[in-house]
């Protein structure tokens, strides 16, 4: 699929997006379905769609076939002699929690135990070729309702673009996304952020970092939010024990799925972490798990889970999903809540394969 625009980080830019679709139909001819969220290249991740397709054929599958699934939760246990990996297994997963809550005629979200009939939208703003461009940008998407504006950032792009950001938005609820792009060299540099009332700095430091950030997190008044080195329930509780991370952004793709997901947000809410759902420019299907696993309590700030509008001409879902006044309503049919759109899914194939469990 392609993007309506380009998507710029500190990693460099894309338009072009694949996935793999999972359609999983149960005995009684129901189907569920999951995404996967890996890029082409392994700029986020180790894993890559080529490499995605691998894992999936080639060992879930094997261990899918070993015996029956009573529920979702026991694919953790079923999938845990694969290392990492976490976002083939989390495609598979989420297309078995899906058809767990149709079978059970039950929205995903009260499945997993979610309470919100809404839930906040926030959105996230590449780097952009001005900041000119990117205030325009944000009036844009303010204008539109969304309740948090995050800006990527990188070296030679940070402090003027957010000063920029808060000389014409002083009020509005901002955080940033470095992707990994600083050293703990660049602490006195990243400590000027703390000037301009963000709501939190994402992932400044290498991407399999702990102990930099704990103590990047002491020298800064900016919350610090982990994101890539956070890929189980294990780095959540070594993060927030050392003090390396104030928020913890959850993408079910990288965790390895929704029940892990879940753990990670039971977890924080013990012990007062806030928690928000991050964004991999989903298609429709990866789009409306986020929706689901939004509403757990945890989840106190608002997502990347902007409308399909935003990114996409035509998404594979239907109706597409929708944000009016910051909000999204969360649906309320059996499973995901949305339909499939057939013709989209169609138009957009490269190729198909059927694989009997």
């Amino acid at each position: 699929m392609t993007l309506k625009s380009p998507f710029a980080t500190s990693f460099g830019s894309f338009v072009n997006k694949d996935f793999f679709v999972i359609e999983i139909v149960g005995k009684s001819g129901v189907s569920g379905w999951g995404e996967s969220v890996a890029f082409s290249s392994p700029w986020y991740t180790e894993e890559t769609v080529q490499t995605n397709e691998h894992i999936i054929k080639d060992f879930l599958i094997p261990l899918l076939r070993k015996a029956p699934i009573h529920h979702p939760d026991d694919l953790v246990e079923r999938f845990a002699p694969i290392r990492r990996n976490n976002m083939a297994k989390a495609a598979i997963e989420g297309a078995v929690w899906d058809l767990y809550a149709r079978e059970q005629n039950q929205p995903l979200y009260k499945a997993l135990g979610g309470e919100k009939s809404k839930i906040d939208v926030g959105i996230s703003i590449g780097i952009q070729p001005s900041s000119e461009a990117l205030i325009k940008k944000i009036g844009e998407c303010l204008d539109q309702g969304y309740k948090r504006i995050k800006i990527k950032i990188k070296p030679g792009k940070d402090i003027d673009v957010v000063k920029a950001v808060r000389c014409q938005y002083p009020d509005v609820p901002l955080m940033v996304d470095a992707n990994s792009a600083y050293t703990l060299k660049d602490s006195q540099h990243l400590k000027k952020l703390d000037d301009f009332n963000l709501l939190m700095i994402e992932q400044p430091l290498a991407h399999d970092d702990m102990i930099d950030h704990a103590v990047l997190q002491k020298q800064m008044k900016t919350p610090i939010c982990l994101d890539e080195s956070i890929n189980s329930l294990e780095d959540a509780r070594k993060a927030i024990d050392i003090g390396a991370c104030k928020v913890i952004n959850i993408k079910i793709g990288r965790v390895g799925g929704l029940t892990v997901s879940k753990q990670i947000h039971d977890f924080c809410a013990k012990k007062g972490i806030p928690v928000w759902c991050g964004g991999m420019l989903e298609a429709g299907i990866g789009r409306a798990h986020n929706i689901a696993l939004t509403t757990l309590p945890q989840f106190t700030l608002p997502g990347d889970t902007a409308g399909s509008s935003r990114y996409w001409e035509e998404d594979i879902i239907d109706p597409e999903v929708t944000v009016k006044n910051g909000e999204i309503e969360v649906p309320e049919k059996p499973g995901i809540g949305y339909n499939i759109n057939r013709d989209a899914m169609n138009k957009f194939t490269v190729y198909e394969e059927k694989i009997k469990l």
